[in-house]
């Protein structure tokens, strides 16, 4: 199944702008407030969007952050750990070096007290080669396809995602992407959302023509509907996007404001033909963080216990 119903998200300790990443994350805006209301705000916006999901009959497990080690951007845990139907849990080497203080074993223990985790693999090694993937960031995936996507940047490297889809048997389509200057996008995630039926894009970023000649083809070619997307609206998150599903089944796109309000009401209503929207305000969080909604929130299908 391309969506799940149970995700993981980390609450907030101390989200702050993070300098680390800002280096190649051009969404990211160095803040005018003072850290502790960048952070205070940040965690009023998780809690809000936790609420909604819940509300909607989606499982979230919430794990509480840690002071210390200081993981200023510990709330986009799906760039260093991703779950899989088959029982497998991954780990992803990361950029930057205080990013890789985000893997935290009660984060792994709390998932495993209701899911049951049959294989390991871990991919952080390649932190000792400069060489980088940064999970469901890096990578968008087509489960039922088993397809996965990766505009390479700096944050993601080729071969370790060929090394990621030989493992867990995926064909891979890697790609470059670039920003309105010129610039690589630095996440596959904040240009692209592959949904059970349809594809948000920005096609516009694929400037080589065969490149999106083939991205279209195999988007197409396994029965997506496309929707594409301006720099502009890329640029306020309406690629990072994710598809879920609560307990009755019923699937919903989760997105931020900023996203939803960027959207044109034809392409709105092309997405409520197939799902309704969830959508909250986590400006804050976007513009210190340089991640979106779809950034903010682990996937988990391993099974349950």
């Amino acid at each position: 199944m391309q969506h799940t119903a149970h995700l993981l998200m980390i609450r907030p300790v101390r989200f702050a702008f993070n300098a680390e990443t800002a280096v190649n994350n051009s969404f990211q805006v160095a803040p005018n407030d003072a850290s502790l209301a960048v952070s205070e705000a940040a965690l009023f916006e998780f809690d809000r969007l936790v609420s909604r999901l819940e509300n909607e009959g989606i499982d979230v497990t919430v794990v509480q952050d840690t002071p210390e080690p200081h993981t200023p951007d510990s709330i986009f845990p799906n760039n260093w750990v991703s779950f899989h139907s088959n029982g497998t849990l991954v780990l992803y080497p990361m950029y930057a070096q205080n990013r890789r203080l985000e893997r935290k074993q009660q984060v792994l223990d709390a998932i495993a007290e209701k899911f049951l985790i049959k294989y390991s693999i871990d991919f952080s090694v390649y932190e000792a080669n400069n060489i980088f993937l940064e999970g469901t960031g890096s990578m968008v995936l087509d489960r039922e396809n088993q397809i996965a996507y990766a505009c390479l940047s700096p944050r993601t490297d080729k071969f370790v995602f060929r090394e990621f889809c030989k493992s867990l048997n995926y064909t891979p389509i890697s790609f470059i992407a670039n920003d309105v200057s010129g610039k690589p996008i630095y996440h596959t995630n904040v240009m692209m959302c592959v949904a059970d039926e349809y594809v948000v894009i920005c096609l516009a970023s694929i400037t080589d023509t065969l490149e999106s000649e083939r991205v279209l083809k195999t988007l197409t070619s396994s029965g997506k509907t496309i929707i594409d997307i301006s720099y502009e609206q890329m640029n306020h998150f309406a690629g990072n996007m994710l598809q879920v599903h609560n307990k009755e089944g019923k699937k919903y796109l989760v997105m931020s404001s900023q996203a939803f309000e960027s959207l044109t009401p034809d392409q709105i209503a092309t997405i409520e033909q197939f799902n309704p929207i969830i959508h909250s305000d986590i400006s804050t969080i976007e513009t210190n963080g340089g991640g979106s909604a779809r950034c903010m929130i682990a996937e988990v299908f391993l099974p349950l216990k």
